[in-house]
């Protein structure tokens, strides 16, 4: 019999809980089923991120030919490394 799985008020407490303790004790993960939430949209968090002057411009060159914004092509060119790199591992 597995543990219940507390109601949690926030994500941040509920972030807090997962972090100490076992998923195993609370979910039977052998019964699990992969999803897909296509219409899920992402937490955003800002961020300030210095880069050096020549980068950003070649980075907005880029975006430019591309027809996209420069952030969204910065999201695009880390999402793709990103992606490579959990095949590595």
């Amino acid at each position: 019999m597995k543990k219940r799985v507390p109601e949690f008020r926030s994500e941040d407490q509920e972030r807090k809980f997962w972090a100490t303790h076992d998923s195993t004790e609370y979910v039977e993960w052998s019964q699990a089923k992969r999803r897909n939430f296509l219409n899920l949209k992402p937490s955003l968090r800002t961020i300030s991120l210095r880069l050096p002057v020549a980068m950003l411009e070649e980075l907005k060159i880029l975006a430019n030919k591309r027809d996209v914004p420069y952030q969204s092509l910065l999201k695009m060119f880390l999402a793709e490394r990103l992606k490579r790199e959990r095949r590595r591992v």
